[in-house]
């Protein structure tokens, strides 16, 4: 278990899904948590149910000024920013290429892409100055694949991870660590408008296969500790037996 006691660690799309999972875990960990999400009064709610060591700041992530202030006000709260953690994504709408609107593709990359842009560039000067760091940025499979119905979610995820691999390149020689998490299907609400698309195999999974949004969070923990330091500048999957033993997860087959 990663010593998290102390740490200031702010959470994009912390609102619902995998952000919500993790700040109850982090913050259960003895962490600082930053809440971050458009969702003013879920935020809001969840920091008051878990105590004075949650602090919850509206912000969208594909507004550089948001997010700059966000860091900001992180690090004037707490002291630090220890960890980041960009979550925040869409996946709608889901639509094939020649029947996209040109606005929701472009909305999904602001959101996807230059959301997890303004945190590494907000973020990282804080951390060199501090002389440490981590970034986590929450990757898919989607990022070296592709699916009917997804080029805004296939192409925007593998700009993550390219994001990922050049924070690695720039920075680890600056003691920072930039990892992301491939988690594969997690069961949040995002499964439940995959599902109603009807559009390619992952729309046609049985609910039992997603995996359950806390273990993301475990694993999140985890690689925020000397487990990530062998995953700086890559995706770590909890899709195989090896990431999931790491992590302490049941396997993949049970």
């Amino acid at each position: 278990m990663s010593d998290l006691a102390g740490k200031t660690i702010i959470i994009t799309g912390a609102s619902r899904g995998i952000g919500e999972a993790t700040a109850r875990h982090m913050s259960g960990l003895g962490a600082n948590v930053v809440l971050a999400a458009r969702s003013v009064d879920a935020i809001t709610a969840l920091a008051d149910e878990l105590g004075s060591n949650a602090y919850a700041v509206p912000c969208d992530v594909s507004d550089w000024k948001q997010v700059s202030e966000l860091i900001s006000t992180a690090q004037a709260k707490f002291g630090a920013v220890d960890v980041l953690i960009n979550n925040a994504g869409v996946i709608d709408p889901i639509a094939r290429i020649e029947d996209s609107d040109p606005a929701a593709w472009g909305t999904a990359t602001d959101i996807n892409v230059k959301g997890v842009y303004h945190g590494m560039r907000a973020a990282i000067p804080v951390m060199v100055a501090q002389g440490h760091g981590t970034i986590l940025n929450i990757s898919s499979g989607a990022a070296t694949g592709a699916l009917e119905g997804w080029s805004h979610y296939c192409a925007t995820k593998a700009a993550v991870l390219s994001l990922t691999r050049c924070g690695d390149e720039e920075c680890r020689a600056q003691g920072l660590n930039v990892i992301g998490l491939s988690p594969g299907t997690v069961a949040t609400d995002m499964q439940r408008n995959i599902r109603d698309s009807g559009l390619n195999p992952v729309s046609k999974l049985d609910p039992s296969v997603h995996i359950p949004a806390d273990w993301v969070a475990k694993s999140l923990a985890y690689l925020c500790g000397p487990g990530g330091d062998a995953w700086c500048g890559q995706d770590f999957s909890l899709k195989s037996d090896q990431g999931r033993a790491e992590v302490g997860l049941p396997s993949v087959s049970g």
